[in-house]
């Protein structure tokens, strides 16, 4: 059971145009074709741990920039106006993951939530840095890039020493959250990965993946959710097992 955090904005549809909790379908197609079964986690700031105790992994997906203010900064002329309550609400349920050591993929906003969560910040945009728009050169259409991969690390001994990827973003990750070691970087040096490699699989890319071809990542969040999901089992048991005898 992988979850797949929302976006919580207005959206239209038939005759109707409201607020709705949604998810591009490519996200859930991915999870599903690397043999997990997805599940719509809208933003709720209240129910972290209830969350987490019927999922075996998450997906912390892309979206509206991460409010400067949750990494003390004040705001660039071109940063998304702040989702607040799904900012709180998507920092909660992954502090509480971190903690749980429940496994995650956090693609594009969600791996700036997770250098935010350790204290890190961010590049409000790219472009005053990088001198070009190579990262998202149209909105609502993906750019291509190669990225270069640590050697060493989990993204590493997934992808190899390069990969092609599709990106949309124009803010990048800054300094480096507490524990959080880079991944991967583009030519022109923004980072574009970052990990813990405390946890069994605490995982961020600032590209698409459920944008490509290219499932393993999917694949190995599957893979590393169902190990928890029997370790966890396992332990239940154990409980359950105590108990009957006392």
């Amino acid at each position: 059971m992988i979850g797949i955090t929302s976006y919580a904005q207005p959206a239209r549809w038939g005759a109707w145009d409201l607020p709705a909790a949604l998810i591009p379908l490519m996200y859930v197609e991915a999870v599903e074709r690397a043999g997990g079964r997805a599940v719509v986690v809208p933003p709720s700031e209240e129910t972290a741990e209830e969350t987490l105790d019927l999922l075996d992994g998450v997906v912390f997906s892309g979206g509206a920039d991460v409010d400067p203010a949750a990494y003390g900064a004040e705001p660039h002329p071109l940063t998304d106006p702040p989702q607040e309550s799904r900012d709180r609400a998507e920092l909660a349920l992954l502090e509480a993951a971190l903690a749980r050591d429940v496994p995650f993929l956090a693609i594009c906003r969600g791996s700036q939530l997770l250098n935010v969560a350790r204290g890190g910040d961010l590049v409000q945009h790219l472009p005053d840095e990088v001198g070009h728009s190579s990262h998202r050169e149209t909105p609502g259409v993906f750019s291509d890039h190669d990225v270069e991969v640590a050697p060493g690390t989990r993204l590493g001994s997934l992808l190899g020493a390069r990969a092609t990827v599709k990106s949309s973003h124009h803010q990048g990750l800054g300094r480096l959250g507490e524990g959080l070691v880079e991944s991967a970087h583009a030519p022109d040096g923004t980072r574009e990965a970052l990990e813990d490699p405390t946890r069994r699989f605490a995982l961020g890319v600032l590209w698409h993946p459920e944008a490509g071809e290219d499932g393993r990542l999917f694949e190995a969040l599957v893979d590393e959710a169902r190990r928890y999901r029997a370790e966890r089992g396992a332990g239940r048991r154990r409980v359950g097992g105590t108990r009957n005898r006392r």
